[in-house]
């Protein structure tokens, strides 16, 4: 009678088990968890690409930094020059005055005369 008993409750247990399994794996196969999980797997992945991509960056600033001065040295270019200062446009100087309309002009604003 125990053996009977013993292996009920082994078979009612490894059906709960199995049961249980089962209903998990569902749910993690549906379409809302497979869109969440794609969602999570991309924004874990976006994350390590900027910081790659950031420290790539930051590595050919510093490189490119050391490589012009190391040319400024072999070329004897070791102070940086100013800028010119900035130019304005002869247009804009000019530009400055009032306009000056002629008094006389022979075209007719009238809109109403034929042309």
């Amino acid at each position: 009678m125990f053996r009977r008993t013993f292996w009920f409750g082994t078979g009612v247990a490894a059906g709960v088990w199995a049961t249980t399994k089962v209903n998990r794996k569902l749910r993690q196969l549906t379409p809302e968890s497979l869109a969440a999980a794609a969602a999570d797997k991309a924004l874990e992945t976006g994350a390590r690409l900027k910081d790659r991509a950031v420290g790539f960056a930051l590595d050919v600033r510093d490189n490119m930094a050391r490589r012009e001065a190391e040319l400024g040295e072999a070329l004897g270019i070791n102070h940086s020059p100013e800028l010119p200062a900035p130019r304005r446009i002869a247009a804009i100087e000019n530009n400055r005055s009032t306009p000056q309309y002629p008094e006389h002009t022979t075209y007719s604003h009238n809109r109403n005369e034929d042309h």
